[in-house]
């Protein structure tokens, strides 16, 4: 399951990174070719805000989870031991979405988490799938049994993402637990095995596993994975204070270099996911240009019925929630920070000559404040 958005008007015929594009400055900065794509793709942007057509809904079902990632992105101002949200209760938004929008065109995505520590999860993938909608899940594997995929299989589950950070000792060190390579390896061969399924495998890029991409690349090609995303940590969660979960100088553009190629090579699809605007690669490392998301066409329901715009978001930006707020009001009406960002534009945001096409990066970088915790940008726009 692929959970980046699709962006129109990317580059066509992307370029190893060190390579240019007709008309592409060095380094960070767009050229000029890649800066009229990038206006085209602005315009795009705000139209969307306009009309924010839902076609993505994360529902955190549970906090539970069986591993004890070094990174991980639960919100810890929400205990663990916080009970899993009633199907009924999520149903009621379902329902609701559908008295106005395409159920058919609303990917819905359960997260946790772990979702596979529900014993009740096909029910709930099944009654999803009689209210009309796709639905898949994101998991790190453990649970993901031969009898256990195709009971989901046959409860409508339509995509899946699988968590796989390198090789053995690279990846167990990242989930905290052993065996945990293995199972997610079963996993991914399962869903591999399948006939016009869509999965993709998603792994966290840091210091220790930076090294072991070529072996990791290889390894997924073989498993048969045709989708690979790549990811590296913001600073927050268990991540904050852990050196080792952060790319060594230079090494973030050695990681873009390695996409590039990759996407090049034409083996597997890798992606870099949709952590900010990356100046000159862009076109290069994604199958779009970059935008944010969250409150243009993707929402979430979280684990305590708050309702935001993707499920990575961390910071308070709720908007409501289903408990004493009506989801499509919400929708409608009160994502007006998400759809025009204005408001971000502060801290180094506020003089940066890329705004127009980053509009301050993803939200999920943003802490409470509304201040920028990290910018993908630097180390890139010399």
């Amino acid at each position: 399951m692929t959970t980046e958005p699709t962006a129109p008007m990317p580059d066509s015929n992307p370029t190893p990174g060190g390579s240019k594009l007709p008309g592409e400055a060095p380094l960070g900065k767009p050229g000029l070719l890649k800066r009229i794509v990038l206006d085209i793709n602005a315009s795009f942007i705000e139209s969307e805000a306009r009309s924010h057509p839902l076609s993505q809904l994360f529902w955190e079902c549970t906090l539970r989870c069986n591993l004890r990632c070094r990174h991980c992105g639960s919100d810890c101002r929400v205990s663990d031991v916080h009970p899993d949200m009633p199907f009924e209760d999520f149903e009621k938004v379902l329902l609701r979405i559908r008295e106005r929008y395409d159920p058919h065109k609303i990917l819905v995505i359960l997260s946790g988490g772990e979702p596979l520590v529900r014993d009740d999860l096909a029910d709930c993938g099944r009654r999803i799938y009689r209210l009309g909608y796709p639905w898949g899940l994101v998991t790190n594997g453990r649970l993901l049994s031969e009898e256990r995929m195709h009971e989901l299989l046959r409860a409508g589950m339509r995509s899946a993402t699988v968590s796989l950070d390198g090789p053995e000792e690279e990846h167990d060190w990242m989930r905290g637990s052993a065996g945990s390579f293995i199972h997610a390896s079963e996993a991914i061969a399962r869903l591999a095995a399948l006939e016009d399924f869509g999965f993709d495998v998603v792994s966290c890029i840091n210091r220790r596993n930076f090294p072991k991409l070529g072996k990791l690349k290889e390894y997924l090609i073989s498993l048969g994975v045709k989708r690979w995303r790549l990811f590296t940590v913001f600073p927050a969660g268990r991540a904050l204070k852990d050196p080792e979960m952060q790319l060594a100088p230079g090494q973030f553009r050695e990681l873009l270099d390695f996409i590039a190629a990759t996407r090049k090579e034409g083996r597997i699809r890798a992606s870099y996911s949709c952590e900010g605007f990356l100046g000159a690669y862009e076109g290069k490392v994604r199958d779009h240009l970059y935008s944010c998301q969250a409150g243009l066409s993707i929402a979430s329901v979280r684990i305590d019925g708050a309702i935001s715009g993707c499920n990575s978001i961390r910071a308070r930006y709720d908007q409501g929630n289903i408990y004493t707020d009506d989801f499509l009001d919400v929708w409608e009406n009160r994502f007006e920070p998400f759809r025009r960002r204005s408001a971000f534009r502060i801290g180094e945001c506020e003089s940066c000559k890329y705004w127009k096409w980053c509009l301050g990066g993803p939200m999920h970088l943003r802490d409470d404040s509304g201040r920028l915790l990290q910018c993908k940008l630097h180390g890139l726009d010399d």
